[in-house]
């Protein structure tokens, strides 16, 4: 890396705002920021997206991003500097310097993981929020685009929208989750029966190592291109842009979205659901949510069972195959909708049908509620009676927001090998649940009631999932399935949570952090180990 060295003048300026500020420095904070000045490239500009808590805007830069407000309070340990670069020349310094002076990072490019690990940790850390890095460039004609890691799956989708109506990506639903997390952990929407996860279709990145290199999948090798498409990239360096490989849909598509109670056989209908909705053609997905509601004018509790559906395809076709493998549902054309591909997309991103598809642009959530999820794989469908403890957990005080969504696989999902990237969870998997509690109320003591009814609900759930191991999805990310404190995470530790995750490609990526991070700069809570730590 070429290294430029800041004036006489620019530099007394900046020695002048330490010793002048309001509020004391710890020694490896200033000692980093000396470190960036003398090192960064084009340093006159890195000051302008360096951020302390003795500027202004620091705390609205660190909260800009933050989704989950369990992470929002002022008792969150939070970064010592905050770094929105605007090129990727000036991250290399940003690496080399928090190396030398002790402190870790952590990567933020949308603020959506759930547990905070990319903007909290217990230990001196320094958050690179990638929001300025967004670039996004469409190629019609190539079918590719490249993405760069601080921009969002709305962007993405509102960008090749407006390039094409016939191409897409298959990745997830919520437009502001950023790609740079996204699709490090896999990423699935509604197109992965057809096309798989996002990391299915990726051909190329842009990637910065422990040494400050920048490399592409030519030079950072088959190996570590393979770890970072669904291993999480945060665990061996820092992902700045991807190369993507566009998919081909139909001009027009067909959704539809379905709700049931129980006094209108929901149960019933969730329960064939598990034998066909993974078993349709490709072309079709039938996701389910489940919900607890207030019934009618009594107000009595009832549980509601919401199908949402994609069909690549026209409404005619679409309502004689659910005829043949759904009948039960009942759905009838009033129930449907044809729209483009990105109609859909909002569709799934809780927008109304018409609503402008410039509303994928925005990083500004729908919501933002305290929340804690959990997931499971179901191998064997789950039977009738066994719904029943689910209802009777979701009629309790704290299930008032919670959220059970089932993601259907077959298709595509069963095609590939549970060895082609990381994320292992292929054929044998009917579906995928997703468990989420969302709630309100501030304070440590509310988090702690909801959080204990969703660890109650997963206990629940363990007769009916999958076993040795009971396999999670890394980009749900749990805590309670393991923690080191210390963020210095040891090959037994992180095994524990390593083999939910990964499966049998957790100890491939474990050789692989061997080779490219063997001092285990890149760590967090829940990251792959060097094999001797």
């Amino acid at each position: 890396m070429e290294i430029s060295r800041i004036s006489h003048s620019l530099l007394f300026f900046f020695l002048v705002v330490i010793s002048c500020s309001g509020h004391a420095l710890s020694q490896d904070h200033r000692d980093f920021l000396r470190c960036l000045s003398l090192n960064a490239q084009n340093n006159s500009e890195i000051f302008e997206v360096v951020y302390t808590p003795n500027n202004s805007s620091y705390l609205s830069i660190l909260q800009s991003s933050i989704r989950n407000l369990r992470f929002a309070s002022s008792s969150t340990p939070r970064p010592l500097v905050i770094v929105t670069p605007v090129l990727e020349t000036q991250i290399p310094a940003i690496v080399l310097c928090a190396r030398e002076n002790g402190m870790q990072i952590r990567t933020r490019s949308g603020g959506h993981d759930y547990e905070g690990l990319s903007y909290a940790s217990q230990v001196p850390f320094v958050v690179i929020d990638l929001i300025n890095l967004s670039e996004i460039t469409v190629d019609v004609d190539q079918k590719t685009a490249w993405v760069q890691a601080g921009a969002t799956i709305g962007q993405l989708y509102y960008k090749i929208s407006q390039k094409s109506r016939t191409l897409a990506f298959p990745a997830g639903a919520c437009p502001t989750v950023g790609v740079g997390g996204h699709f490090s952990g896999g990423g699935y929407g509604a197109l992965l029966r057809k096309y798989g996860l996002a990391v299915d279709n990726i051909v190329d990145a842009r990637f910065i190592n422990v040494n400050g290199r920048v490399l592409d999948r030519k030079s950072m090798g088959e190996e570590l291109f393979w770890a970072i498409r669904g291993g999480g990239g945060a665990s061996f360096g820092i992902i700045t842009a991807w190369k993507l490989n566009l998919v081909t849909v139909p001009g027009t598509v067909t959704i539809f979205s379905i709700n049931r109670t129980l006094e209108q056989n929901a149960t019933e209908l969730i329960y064939k659901w598990q034998y066909v909705a993974p078993n349709l053609p490709k072309d079709v997905l039938i996701a389910l949510s489940i919900t607890r509601i207030n019934s009618g004018k009594t107000g009595e509790k009832t549980i509601l069972a919401t199908f949402n559906s994609l069909f690549l395809g026209h409404v005619d076709r679409f309502l004689e195959l659910l005829k043949q493998s759904f009948p039960e549902l009942g759905v009838q054309r009033e129930d449907c909708s044809e729209v483009t591909w990105v109609q859909s997309a909002l569709f799934f991103g809780g927008y109304p049908i018409g609503v402008s598809p410039e509303v994928l642009a925005s990083r500004v959530p729908l919501t933002r509620l305290y929340f804690k999820a959990k997931s499971d794989y179901v191998q064997e469908p789950i039977p009738e009676h066994g719904f029943q403890g689910i209802w009777n957990l979701l009629y309790e005080k704290e299930a008032d927001m919670a959220q059970l969504i089932f993601s259907p696989y077959g298709g595509r999902m069963k095609e590939v090998s549970e060895s082609a990237v990381p994320f292992p969870h292929r054929a044998g998997n009917l579906y995928k649940i997703q468990h989420l509690v969302y709630w309100d109320e501030p304070g440590m003591e509310a988090s702690e009631r909801y959080i204990n009814w969703i660890r109650r609900l997963y206990s629940y759930m363990a007769p009916y999932v999958s076993k040795f191991p009971r396999s999670a999805y890394i980009n749900y990310r749990d805590l309670d399935l393991g923690i080191n404190n210390e963020g210095n995470t040891s090959f037994a530790q992180a095994s524990i949570w390593g083999i939910k995750y990964f499966n049998n490609n957790f100890n491939r990526l474990v050789r692989i952090k061997t080779e490219v991070d063997p001092s285990n700069f890149f760590r967090n809570e829940q990251s792959i180990p060097p094999f001797y730590f």
